[in-house]
């Protein structure tokens, strides 16, 4: 598996050979710095390697964990880090990976995290119908009815959707497929939507589950 770690810069429109307007989004997505490599061997017993993004230019603002982190392995202090099991290239620590891993067509996996929409009813966070409109009803348009029974089971089921926060959850799009790789600004063109807004940061990811080919 490869894999790099970048920032949704947003979303625009590119066009194919045969005219063909294609929505991307624009992942910007190097250089990554390899912070830690892990061995199979070695003390942490799995293949891996933990890759850094974005430097901080102030790593005092770290917290004291990180900091240690990356003056023990000598590398460059980074604002997020992503681990990746059985990396398919050889890389060892201090080494940049860049958006030249990946090619044009191939498929990947989008891991971000969906914009927070704070504390919502279920009416918005769940699609509930809300109650009647009509006859007499007052005050219980977006209410969520009846959350259980009496005295049997007499608490509320786990997983019943009532009101809470919504939003700033880890999803990962899957298949998507990279129209553009732009090497000279580290940009990759991912054909589809991608979880998050702009400025926030992704995974991209060798797809695990590969599209059929189509007959």
């Amino acid at each position: 598996m490869i894999g790099l770690i970048g920032k949704k810069l947003g979303q625009t429109r590119v066009y194919d050979e045969d005219g063909n307007a294609v929505c991307v989004t624009v992942v910007h997505a190097g250089p990554n710095h390899v912070v830690q490599a892990k061995a199979a061997d070695g003390k942490d017993g799995y293949n891996a390697v933990q890759l850094g993004y974005d430097e901080q230019a102030k790593p005092e603002r770290l917290t004291k964990p990180m900091q240690g982190h990356y003056a023990k392995h000598g590398g460059q202090a980074v604002k997020v880090v992503a681990e990746f099991r059985d990396y398919g290239i050889e890389a060892a620590e201090g080494d940049k990976l860049d958006v030249n891993i990946f090619e044009a067509g191939d498929y990947v996996d989008a891991i971000a995290k969906t914009k927070g929409r704070g504390f919502q009813g279920v009416v918005k966070r769940w699609n509930f119908g809300g109650g009647p409109k009509t006859h007499g009803q007052k005050g219980f348009f977006r209410r969520p009815g009846g959350i259980g029974a009496c005295a049997t089971p007499g608490w509320v089921l786990k997983g019943k959707k009532l009101p809470g926060h919504m939003g700033q959850a880890s999803r990962t799009v899957q298949n998507l497929k990279i129209v553009q790789v732009r090497e000279e600004d580290n940009v990759l063109l991912i054909k589809g939507a991608i979880p998050g807004a702009k400025g926030d940061y992704v995974v991209i990811r060798e797809a695990k589950k590969r599209p059929k080919a189509k007959k």
